[in-house]
């Protein structure tokens, strides 16, 4: 697998692809410092090239206008927007322009090796702080209030104990293997969760999930192992 990381900063650059080296050792990380560089290296690779890491603010062109062709001429391809902007207007621009995923650079390094685990389990990362209730404009991919009834509680779908401790972690961005760990389950007894998770919210990933419950209002505490 070939990952794509476009950012002129080059010790953003460092900082990436030691977090990519560290989530997928085997992944061979090409580097662009500029839109052109990164347009060759795209056409360049464009057979195995898995994934783009793109910064917004390149030195020779906008980043949306790049993320949009690149969207446009390959399609395959999934992108995801690293940017030291991150309010609620470009976010949801990336994010219609066909982002798989938007990552503030402000973000800690635990935030980023979180969002790319979630991507990489093909999830959709957004940032927790444009998904509050009031924000202005709808995220893609949410599903508005349904006429102004009351938001379900987790009773009300079914959801046992343990599945919103599931949820709780899934909230935080942890993988699977992860959630096994802290609430000593199996990872077939955490797909299971998962799934049931899923289905209960009507919702088909860990990401559409995460939206769904912030749009329900619902709070968690991880209860203790059995």
């Amino acid at each position: 697998m070939k990952i794509l990381v476009v950012d002129d900063h080059v010790l953003i650059r460092d900082a990436l692809r030691g977090v990519l080296k560290e989530l997928k050792g085997e992944a061979d990380v090409l580097e662009a410092s500029d839109c052109r560089q990164a347009m060759a290296l795209i056409a360049e690779n464009a057979d195995d090239l898995g994934l783009i890491l793109l910064d917004l603010g390149l030195p020779d062109r906008d980043g949306f206008s790049a993320l949009a062709e690149v969207r446009e001429r390959y399609p395959a391809i999934c992108v995801v927007v690293l940017s030291g902007q991150h309010d609620h207007a470009s976010v949801v621009k990336a994010l219609q322009l066909g982002a798989l995923g938007y990552i503030p650079k402000s973000g800690q390094r635990e935030v980023m090796l979180s969002a790319l685990q979630l991507i990489f389990a093909g999830g959709r990362y957004i940032p927790p702080e444009i998904l509050t209730p009031d924000s202005p404009t709808t995220v893609p991919g949410t599903k508005p209030p349904a006429g102004g009834r009351p938001p379900a509680s987790p009773a009300d779908l079914g959801l046992t104990e343990r599945q919103l401790d599931v949820l709780a972690l899934m909230m935080q961005g942890k993988s699977n293997k992860a959630i096994c760990r802290v609430l000593d389950l199996a990872e077939p007894t955490v797909k299971n969760h998962v799934t049931a998770i899923l289905k209960a919210l009507k919702v088909t990933n860990r990401t559409e999930a995460v939206i769904a419950v912030r749009e329900l209002g619902w709070e968690f505490t991880i209860a203790a192992k059995p």
